[in-house]
């Protein structure tokens, strides 16, 4: 089929390999302008564009610059931007979507599932709508969370979204027949740095949650750290006293202890737990939040 791609993150990259390697034409790539990342802040490509790049696909950054492309469908995955319904009128387009639909429709479905405790999440195939994540299933596919990060979880889905979508695109009766969405719908919220900061009301449940999404953070004794790995234990504690026991920095909660593994100091690099506290040098009576 003669296709137009529209992506931009690492997660969408399976995607577009894999239609080429299927034998679609891709006949463009949409993705978002390049953007200044790292240290050195220069100017860098979308993880899309570098891969289109090497696979000698031209890239875009409008919509607009389609009007001489003349695809069948459009392939939406982690675009980063709505689309209008002016060309959802003229190009029909699957989305490749990393939940269950209808739940956790939006931005950040994979970090949503983990913080609710999902036990399963997946990837679903739909006609794109101009409305949010509310067109029709041609397929989906089951997974289960576990412990596992959202970085990983996130991986996954990339590859088992890429194959269904090449499955459904060479199955004319799941092509031709979708189904719609039955159930509740929920709403998978933009995250914000709040999302990631680890307080002491939160249950230690919670807490081992949100370090699996990979950005979790708190202060201790006023200065920031970030929570790279970590580990729940059930227990009485007193909320916002560390804890160090045999060797251990953990952070009290009402319900438990989070001990520490892997952590960041503002400042410097991701070091063990041990480690850090070792060159800490906290007073006895420092707390945390």
């Amino acid at each position: 089929m003669r296709l137009v791609f529209f992506g931009t993150p690492e997660a969408a990259v399976p995607s577009l390999r894999a239609l080429v390697a299927a034998g679609h034409e891709v006949l463009a790539v949409v993705t978002q302008p390049d953007r200044r990342r790292g240290r050195g802040n220069q100017l860098s490509p979308s993880p899309v564009k570098a891969a289109a790049t090497a696979l000698s696909i031209p890239v875009v950054h409008s919509v607009a610059e389609l009007a001489d492309v003349d695809a069948e469908w459009g392939i939406v995955v982690a675009y980063g931007a709505m689309i209008k319904p002016e060309v959802l009128a003229v190009l029909p387009m699957l989305n490749v979507h990393f939940s269950l639909l209808p739940r956790w429709r939006g931005a950040a479905p994979v970090e949503r599932a983990i913080l609710a405790g999902d036990a399963q999440t997946g990837v679903t195939i739909m006609t794109l709508e101009a409305t949010l994540d509310t067109g029709p299933i041609h397929a989906e596919k089951r997974t289960s969370i576990g412990t596992k990060t959202a970085q990983a979880l996130t991986a996954e889905l990339a590859e088992s979204g890429a194959q269904l979508l090449v499955e459904v695109l060479a199955t004319p009766s799941r092509l031709g027949h979708a189904r719609a969405q039955k159930g509740p719908a929920t709403y998978a919220e933009k995250l914000t740095s709040d999302t990631f900061h680890l307080r002491p009301e939160i249950p230690v449940e919670d807490l081992e949650r949100i370090v699996r999404l990979g950005k979790a953070w708190c202060t201790i004794a006023q200065k920031r750290v970030r929570v790279l790995e970590a580990s729940g234990e059930s227990t009485p504690a007193t909320p916002g006293e560390l804890v160090v026991r045999d060797g251990g920095v953990g952070l009290a909660t009402g319900d438990g202890i989070l001990w520490l593994t892997l952590v960041q100091p503002e400042g410097s690099t991701a070091m063990t737990a041990q480690s850090w506290w070792g060159g800490a040098r906290l007073a006895p009576d420092a707390t945390w939040g």
